[in-house]
């Protein structure tokens, strides 16, 4: 009986993993051999970066290149591989490698990791995840050294291509350029801004999303409903997103550049918003129009299944088509010849009300403890959608503050549906239902 109660089911098994690696990641951190300096982070502070690191998040307390030694950049960037994988991910490549047997828990555990739609298969799907990873950042990593190499020499800069190709491929968004302003200093350089937001794209699609792909090439009709989803309105939104930001920030916070590097710029932050953290534009100097955009995009994020955070591209997919057929008075919601499931949906309008009150008390801690309600927003919503973006608050972050974004950072990583399964027991369904009564909605 006792063994049975301290079963743990799929869900706890992934966020108790994940707190457990933020804990090893804090306290590797926390060695005076991790920092320059030689002196050991505070508990709190380390704890708070090996949070953002492996929950991919950015948000940094330290700047990563002048704060931390070789060592504790090894331990930053193994703890944005290991996060953005997923841990199971990685322990399944060891039992393959081992030519072990996966169990049944193990598979259910993996399925919630690599974002499958069943558990058959779920181990096929992860080696291809793990042959993209490799291949998309191995790739990434040899044309950035083109550009870090000529800079940085060569050995400097075959480690920089490398942690900048992981972190990006895992939307982290920690750099090493040692500016404490992110890529600012470098937002005129093509080849880096675009192998950059290539990666950022490619980890943020999801593993589903690139089996297809694999899979079925460019016959279109075969691929997966999700698929078709994730691509679509992730192109609307890149292209959306790059031509809003163009028009409203030319003359504010891209004023003064080139027209052609505006519109990178305006491409990258478009991009970057979507839970990658690094910046080319200094986000202070931001219209309100152009933060209440970043504020929408680091709201909805990357696919479902990725290395990105955020509500996820096709919850708000579903969340925007099921409003259009409800005002249209039609029973299904229908996209691309097929009807969008009615549990997804409810479970679509679930994760997002939990994830927004989340946010909401996130932001309240940050406003009781004196900081502005725009800063907090900007704050809690680039926390809990693993974004990373920050208008210069987080180094100055109060302790409580630290630990209310720390949460929210592992909330939007594990999932906020996730972290409130996880701390609920699961209760059976009763034989005996309540009576149905209408109430007024809207």
């Amino acid at each position: 009986m006792n063994r049975r109660r301290l079963q743990l089911n799929a869900v706890q098994t992934l966020a108790l993993g994940f707190a457990a690696l933020i804990l090893a990641g804090g306290l590797l951190l926390m060695l005076p051999a991790a920092s320059r300096d030689g002196r050991p982070l505070p508990f709190l502070d380390a704890l708070f970066t090996a949070a953002s690191a492996s929950c991919v998040t950015g948000l940094v307390l330290y700047d990563t290149w002048t704060q931390f030694t070789v060592f504790g950049q090894v331990v930053i960037l193994l703890l944005i591989q290991v996060g953005g994988l997923g841990f199971m991910t990685l322990s399944i490549l060891v039992s393959i490698l081992l030519h072990r047997r996966i169990g049944l828990h193990r598979r259910a555990v993996l399925m919630d990791t690599v974002g499958a739609l069943q558990v058959g298969g779920v181990v096929r799907l992860t080696r291809r995840a793990l042959l993209v990873t490799a291949v998309c950042e191995g790739a990434g990593a040899l044309l950035l050294t083109l550009w870090f190499c000529p800079r940085y020499g060569l050995a400097r800069g075959l480690w920089m291509a490398l942690f900048h190709a992981v972190s990006a491929f895992c939307n982290a968004g920690f750099d090493l350029l040692g500016t404490g302003a992110s890529l600012t200093t470098a937002a005129g350089a093509p080849l880096l801004n675009v192998v950059l937001m290539a990666l950022v794209i490619c980890g943020g699609l999801g593993f589903l999303v690139w089996d297809d792909l694999l899979t079925h090439g460019r016959h279109v009709r075969r691929w997966r409903l999700h698929s078709k989803i994730v691509l679509s309105f992730t192109m609307a939104l890149f292209a959306g997103g790059a031509l809003a930001f163009y028009v409203l920030e030319r003359d504010r916070a891209f004023a003064g550049a080139p027209t052609g590097q505006k519109i990178l710029m305006a491409a990258f932050q478009s991009v970057t918003a979507r839970t990658a953290g690094f910046n080319t534009a200094d986000l202070t100097a931001l219209s309100q129009s152009g933060t209440l955009l970043t504020l929408i995009l680091m709201f909805i994020g990357a696919g479902s299944g990725s290395t990105g955070g955020g509500i996820k591209v096709n919850t708000f997919a579903a969340l925007l088509l099921s409003a259009f057929a409800q005002a249209r008075r039609r029973e299904d919601v229908n996209i691309f010849r097929r009807r969008l499931d009615r549990d997804d949906i409810h479970k679509a309008y679930s994760n997002v009300t939990l994830y927004f009150l989340a946010c909401l008390a996130g932001c309240m801690v940050l406003c009781a403890q004196g900081v502005s309600m725009d800063d907090a927003l900007f704050e809690a919503i680039s926390a809990i959608g693993t974004v990373g973006l920050t208008r210069g608050l987080t180094p100055s972050l109060p302790e409580l503050s630290k630990l209310a974004v720390l949460l929210l950072m592992f909330a939007g990583r594990v999932g906020s549906m996730s972290v409130a399964m996880a701390v609920t027991r699961d209760q059976p369904q009763a034989k005996l239902r309540n009576v149905p009564e209408k109430i007024l909605i809207g």
